[in-house]
């Protein structure tokens, strides 16, 4: 098995950090690449220029609601923390290179002091075509939804919101230049729980996602990456408008 160092580079969120210590866990010290978020009115205006500014008003009016209840959901996902002893915080051994973006030069050089044997992807920026020809390791990514059918923001919502909830789960595939379009290395499914909500199915679907994750990267130490074919169809999701939201929650129960 490779013994080269692992890199995983994201955003941060506390449900990341459950599969990095679960990573950690099991090959040791995982080399973590903190990226700056996107800033939010940069990502509204790329977004319209696909969809246009009423869609991204109605996303922007579901992130606002959620954000204002998250106080109430709070305990659900405290209870799956519990229940399932994650750790969701950075372990005060963790090394941490800060970066300014996924695609600057700062990323390159730590791949270049580093060597990494596989490079991990979670909740970070599309790494751009000139970004991963300069990555001479595999890099695969974790997603919080069933691919391809899922791809983009909100999968395990989305699942549940059009009634597929067979399709509740996350995948780790292959990372190419597009958006969660790689080759799928492994699925996992799950079952949201009780008073689950869009604010607490990421931590869900982390928890139960975190062996293949590992299945993943112990794959790509031993040199054995097995693509499988989904059959599913390929779409990209975006956050729910505002009334998408309240209406699919009135209609479905769905919140």
């Amino acid at each position: 098995m490779d013994r080269r160092p692992i890199v995983f580079v994201t955003e941060g969120g506390e449900h990341i950090w459950a599969i990095i210590n679960s990573l950690t866990d099991r090959f040791g010290p995982v080399t973590v690449v903190l990226e700056t978020p996107y800033p939010k009115r940069e990502l509204m205006r790329r977004r319209a220029k696909k969809l246009g500014w009423i869609s991204v008003a109605g996303q922007l009016g579901t992130m606002v609601l959620i954000r204002a209840a998250k106080s109430l959901v709070s305990g659900g996902i405290e209870r799956i923390i519990a229940d399932e002893k994650l750790e969701i915080v950075p372990r005060a051994s963790q090394e941490i290179v800060p970066v300014s973006s996924a695609n600057a030069p700062e990323l390159i050089d730590v791949v270049r002091k580093l060597e990494p044997a596989v490079m991990f992807l979670a909740s970070c920026r599309l790494l751009s075509a000139r970004t991963l020809a300069a990555i001479p390791c595999p890099v695969i990514n974790y997603h919080s939804g069933i691919n391809p059918k899922y791809r983009g923001m909100n999968g395990g919502y989305w699942a549940l919101a059009t009634g597929d909830h067979g399709n509740f789960g996350s995948t780790v595939h292959i990372v190419d230049a597009g958006v969660d379009t790689g080759s799928v290395l492994y699925q996992a499914r799950g079952i949201p729980g009780k008073g689950d909500t869009i604010a607490s199915y990421a931590m869900r679907q982390a928890a139960f996602s975190r062996d293949i994750c590992i299945r993943a990267v112990e794959d790509v130490l031993a040199g054995r990456m097995t693509p499988i074919d989904t059959g599913l169809p390929s779409r990209q999701w975006y956050h729910p408008t505002i009334w998408q939201y309240l209406w699919t929650g009135i209609r479905r129960g769905v919140w």
